[in-house]
Formats: C-alpha cells, sequence, structure tokens
C-alpha cells in the first residue's frame, strides 16, 4: 500500500502547495481520495498514471476539496477514456458536475458513475477482492465523510525449496497460494503450511478529511494501521475549532492515541505558519508516530 500526496493545504491555493489529494495504490490499484485544484497537475508533475484511476472519493463539496474533479473528468473525456469512472460524494455532486458537461457541451465519451452519500453513520460503498471501502462520518460545517481502507487478506507465499522438494509441478502453485493442501502421486498428502509462508498481514488506512474533534470516530478506526488527520491549527488558534469545524494537531494526536492508530500522518495545513514542523512538534507531546504529509511527498503504508 502506497499513499501519494497530492495536496495538503488548507483553503487557498498557493504556487507551491496545493489543496488536498491524495492517491492510494492498494495492490496495483489507484484511489483517489479528494481532488482539490490542480489535482490532475500534480499527478503529471509526479508522473502517476491516472489513467489508472477509476474510484474517486470526495469527502465533502467544499471547493479545496473538489474543484478539481470537473477538469480531470473533462481530461479523460479528451484522451478517449471508454472505462467507467465511479464518483463517491455527498448527495449534490452528481448535479454540480453534470451541470458544468451540460453547459459546456462535454459529455463524457465513458460511463460516469456517481454514487451519493447520506448515511450518517459508517457504511460499506465499495467491496471487491482486492479492498473494502467504508465511509467515515466526520464532524464538519457541512455533509463530511472520511474513509477507511483496509486491504483484503493476502495469499500465502510459496515456499519454493518445499515446493521442490516434494517434486511439485508448478501447475499447483496457484491452488497451494490459495491454501489448499496438495496430494501427490503416491497419495501422501502435504499440508499447505508446508509448501507456503504466512502472508503479509492486511494494512488499514483512514482518511479523516475536515473535522472538529470527535471522538465517537475512535471505534471505528481503532488498531487501524495508518491515520490521516486533518491538523489545520496549533494551539495557539486552537479558539478557531469550534466556529470552523477543524482540528489542531494535539486534537487529531488524541485521537490516533485513543484509537491505538500505528501511524499518525498529518495535513490540511492553514497557510498562515511559517513552518509545518510546529505542527510535529506539538503532535508528538501526546502521540510519538508522527509523520507530516507535504506536497510530492510518497508513504510506503
Amino acid at each position: 500500500m502506497k499513499l501519494f500526496i497530492l495536496g495538503c493545504y488548507s483553503a487557498t491555493p498557493r504556487a507551491f502547495t496545493h489543496p488536498t489529494s491524495q492517491l492510494l495504490e492498494i495492490k496495483n490499484h489507484f484511489f483517489l481520495i479528494d481532488c482539490g485544484e490542480g489535482t490532475q497537475v500534480q499527478l503529471r508533475k509526479h508522473k502517476l498514471k491516472f489513467s489508472r484511476i477509476n474510484h474517486i472519493f470526495i469527502s465533502h463539496l467544499h471547493g479545496d476539496h473538489f474543484f478539481g474533479l470537473p477538469g480531470l473528468i473533462s481530461t479523460f473525456r479528451l484522451l478517449g477514456r471508454e472505462k467507467e469512472l465511479h464518483v463517491y460524494g455527498p448527495k449534490g455532486i452528481k448535479e454540480s458536475i453534470t451541470l458544468l458537461l451540460k453547459l459546456g457541451d462535454s459529455w463524457t465519451n465513458y460511463p460516469l458513475v456517481f454514487h451519493e452519500l447520506s448515511s450518517n453513520t459508517a457504511e460499506v460503498i465499495l467491496e471487491n477482492d482486492k479492498v473494502s471501502v467504508t465511509t467515515i462520518p466526520l464532524d464538519h460545517r457541512i455533509y463530511t465523510n472520511g474513509f477507511l481502507f483496509r486491504e483484503k487478506p493476502n495469499e500465502r507465499t510459496l515456499n519454493i525449496a518445499a515446493t521442490t522438494k516434494y517434486g511439485i509441478d508448478k501447475s499447483q502453485f496457484n491452488n497451494i497460494k490459495k491454501g489448499k493442501d496438495i496430494i501427490l502421486e503416491s497419495g501422501k498428502k502435504i499440508p499447505n503450511e508446508r509448501l507456503t509462508f504466512d502472508p503479509t498481514p492486511p494494512k488499514s488506512y483512514a482518511f479523516c478529511s475536515d473535522t472538529a474533534y470527535n471522538e465517537k470516530l475512535v471505534p471505528q478506526i481503532s488498531g487501524v494501521d495508518v491515520l490521516y488527520h486533518e491538523a489545520t491549527f496549533l494551539e495557539s488558534e486552537a479558539h478557531l475549532c469550534k466556529k470552523t469545524k477543524h482540528s489542531t494537531a494535539q486534537q487529531a494526536a488524541q485521537i490516533a492515541k485513543k484509537a491505538k492508530a500505528g501511524q499518525l500522518i498529518l495535513g490540511h495545513y492553514s497557510t498562515r505558519y511559517k513552518s509545518i514542523e510546529y505542527f510535529k512538534q506539538e503532535a508528538e507531546d501526546i502521540f510519538k508516530n508522527v509523520a507530516l504529509a507535504d506536497d510530492g511527498k510518497c508513504f510506503e503504508l
């Protein structure tokens, strides 16, 4: 699992920082999370093949989280996309996008499928043999969801030395990786655990976009491997959190600690601060394993 940070700053784009957008790679599948202005430029800049994106998740309908989506959808059209594109987001996202396409007489030449969300409780919105994606209801000024990505269990890894020892043909390798025992020509049964190694544990990633401090999400993300949590303010501006429904770095760290997360990644910084290192310093007073998102940064989860 890899996480590419395309943008991680709040509100107004600058020449050297971008609003929220992330690309999550899970088992060679790309998932785009939020799509602020400049997202497709960032994808090109970092040589990420966005033709591989088939699922886009939009947390809420504030511009710094989805104003890049109409442009990306249009670019797919210009590049001759034929594959379905699925967009998951709050109710109203279909109207906002299709109105622009209508006014510009630029309907897509590929299936554009909207999955509009309105539930205030967690729900599974995507599940296949690679991953499941569940919404994380957040507390912001408008209807907002985070997203919890969980890998499906991995296949067992072949023990080549063992298969050679027992003279097992390669045609049996797929069955072995799926956990099946093998019966030799002699009739002897070879248990699967002798032929394979335990798979790497499946990973999980929780994306918590704009939100006030909200302990209600802790049970859902308990034990998550990596938590991305917004940290718009430092403690010196904590008084702004109530009005704006945002969080401080220390509040994000408290959520990570209560959820027993493996790692906390901070982002969505206000641009009023001279250095994002201040966010890490404040969060580490509460939770030790803290990393800073930054535009262009890649995390191996």
